[in-house]
Parts: structure tokens; sequence; C-alpha cells
């Protein structure tokens, strides 16, 4: 999947706009980690924080796409998410020794099956998990929460980056 970090038009159907926008953050996670030191893909740089890693972060990313989209949207399985898990806290940000390329790739493989969903459906639509409350939400407002969790995560690795290397910029 190649995501453009351009912004959506400036005039364009709501679709467009929601999936563009948030297409824009996805994209601005693997721009963030390039150049990034194999070294300090598992390096955490928040003293209280050991698993606000880049690798966590993507691995967290990955999985909170799943969760919206294939979980409380589609109403599939959460068995194999590991944000599921009882324990240990934080399991989707709780890994070792997998290249950060990798969990990129798998982001965006993830990202690109919520795109499928997302364009196979209506954004008044309801997810259809019914063990969640959340899933009662439209696939507007998911996509919605979705820009706003992505830009969130972003500006993180922007922070954890420049704590690494020094290497800063908006986009």
């Amino acid at each position: 999947m190649t995501l453009s970090r351009e912004r959506p038009p400036l005039v364009a159907d709501e679709r467009t706009q929601l999936v563009g926008w948030l297409d824009q953050q996805r994209a601005l996670v693997r721009w963030k980690l390039e150049g990034l030191a194999e070294a300090d893909e598992y390096r955490a740089t928040l003293p209280d924080s050991p698993l606000m890693t880049p690798a966590g972060l993507v691995s967290h990313m990955r999985w909170t796409e799943h969760c919206w989209f294939n979980v409380l949207f589609l109403g599939e399985s959460y068995a194999d998410n590991p944000q599921f898990q009882e324990e240990p806290d934080d399991a989707d940000m709780l890994l070792t020794g997998v290249p950060l390329a990798q969990l990129l790739d798998a982001f965006e493989a993830q990202c690109a099956q919520s795109n499928e969903i997302t364009a196979s459906h209506s954004l008044d639509d309801v997810g259809k998990h019914p063990d969640f409350k959340a899933a009662q939400a439209t696939l507007r407002w998911m996509l919605i929460h979705m820009v706003e969790e992505t830009a969130r995560h972003v500006g993180h690795l922007d922070a954890m980056r420049e704590l690494l290397d020094g290497h800063k910029g908006y986009y």
C-alpha cells in the first residue's frame, strides 16, 4: 500500500476527505521513522513509559486499526488481537526482536484492509460487534476517531525521534 503524505483535496466529498486525512497521518508513520538506527527501534525515550518505543507504537497502531475496523465495525473475532488480552497490560506494545520494517509493513497492510472495509460500507453504517458499546458508533465516527488516534501517535513518534537522534520535521 502506498500512502500519500499529501493533504486531501480542498473540495471533495466527505469520504474522500476523511480517508484522505487518515491516509496522510498513516503515511507520516513510516516517514517519521525513515533512517532510524536499528538500535533505537526498541529504545524507550520516556522514563515512566518503557513500552513507548517506536516499534511498540507501530505495533499498537496496527492492532488499533484491526480493533476498530475488523472487530468493532465488522464484528470479527478479537482472539488474535493482543489489545484484548487481560494480561499482560499493553500486550500490543510488548514485543521484541521484530524488525521495525516488518512492523511497518504489517501496519500498512492492516491500513489497506481498513480502507477496503471503509470503501464497501456507508459512513452511516454502525459497528456489529455485540460485546462492545463502542461498536454502536457509525463508520464516520470511527474514521474521525482514527484520524485523531493516528495523528496523536504521529506526534508521539515525532517527539520520540527527536529525543532518540535529533531528527525532526513536520512533513
